[in-house]
């Protein structure tokens, strides 16, 4: 059973989370709390497993309890989800927010009466994150200026709706010598991506980073796809002979009524690294990927999606099937293991 305690300045707001989380029986709502100053008190004295923290709250806001739980709780601290506002300032205090140590973050609807659309959601990242361990930042050499490696080889994963949670997972257990660089791509609002990367290079044995326009493709490097932008695969200067790829920021119209789109970076990196590539769809809303993937699989390269059962969302997983473009099926704890041995056997 998970504990949860929430937190937000909102009356509407606490009743509704209290109901549309209220329903899962692994979960128990330990309490409700109006404000930072209350929140540390029951934090204190109800030692919840994750809070849902609010960030705009009177007397004390979300960040400032980070800070306090930081500094005073660093070994007993509770597992925390923001809960943000789709604004440019919702985008850098969540980015805040992460740094500070927050766990996650969950984008708020725009329309305050759809607040019941992300219980599923919402319920999914709770008992998430508390399946997690309690020391989740990862200590990692950085590599030195002429240490960085052109890679030759490229890993490609799309997801959206329920992404994030299985890309824990999938990030969290790739080696550190994966022997290819990796492009992620996931649906998001404008101006999230930074923090989702923040948090992802928190968990991953590799280095994680957002996107900017120009940057080169390098081996045991994770880029994400800034939203805003598609993502394209395009050819970086290299030896004869040699194959070597950058990213370029393209602010065309959107695909599938997202930007960036799965099928835009899967389907140029593919006229560019053909057979070496390793594409991977995990969970998403919509049709975005089965193009793309079909590219990939056209020009050589491996394609994998995981299990229907393992997803919040399995629209762009089946689009990718219905286009026949998918090689194998697999479930996500073995997902990083057969990502790896398939980049070993095509640099073998």
């Amino acid at each position: 059973m998970v504990s949860l305690l929430i937190v937000d300045d909102s009356v509407f707001m606490r009743t509704i989370l209290k109901d549309i989380i209220g329903r899962d029986p692994e979960i128990e709502i330990v309490g409700t709390a109006v404000d930072g100053i209350d929140a540390l008190a029951k934090i204190e004295r109800l030692n919840p497993d994750v809070i849902t923290l609010d960030i705009e709250m009177p007397r004390m806001d979300g960040i400032e309890v980070l800070k306090k739980l930081r500094r005073f709780h660093p070994d007993r601290q509770p597992k925390v989800i923001m809960l943000s506002s789709l604004t440019s300032e919702g985008a850098d205090m969540t980015l805040k927010a992460i740094r500070l140590g927050a766990a996650d973050f969950l984008l708020k609807p725009t329309d305050i009466r759809k607040v019941r659309d992300i219980g599923q959601e919402i319920r999914s990242k709770i008992k998430h994150l508390a399946s997690m361990p309690q020391e989740i930042p990862k200590s990692r050499p950085q590599p030195a200026t002429g240490d960085t490696k052109r890679s030759d080889t490229l890993v490609l994963i799309g997801s959206s709706a329920g992404g994030p949670q299985m890309l824990d997972t999938l990030l969290s257990m790739f080696p550190a010598d994966l022997g290819a660089g990796v492009i992620i791509t996931q649906h998001m609002p404008v101006g999230f991506t930074a923090a989702l990367a923040e948090r992802f290079n928190r968990i991953c044995p590799l280095p994680v980073k957002e996107t900017e326009n120009g940057d080169l493709i390098d081996t045991n490097r994770i880029l994400l796809s800034k939203a805003g932008y598609h993502t394209i695969v395009t050819n970086a200067p290299s030896f004869p002979g040699t194959i070597a790829g950058k990213v370029v920021h393209a602010s065309g119209p959107a695909i599938h009524g997202v930007k960036p789109a799965v099928d835009k970076t899967f389907v140029s990196a593919a006229q560019i690294y053909q057979k070496r590539i390793v594409a991977v769809i995990l969970s998403g809303m919509g049709s975005d990927g089965g193009a793309g993937m079909l590219a990939v699989k056209g020009a050589g390269g491996r394609t994998f999606v995981v299990r229907e059962d393992e997803c919040l969302v399995y629209g762009m997983a089946r689009s990718a099937l219905e286009h026949k473009a998918v090689e194998e099926t697999i479930p996500l704890r073995r997902m990083a293991s057969e990502i790896h041995r398939a980049v070993r056997q095509i640099g073998g």
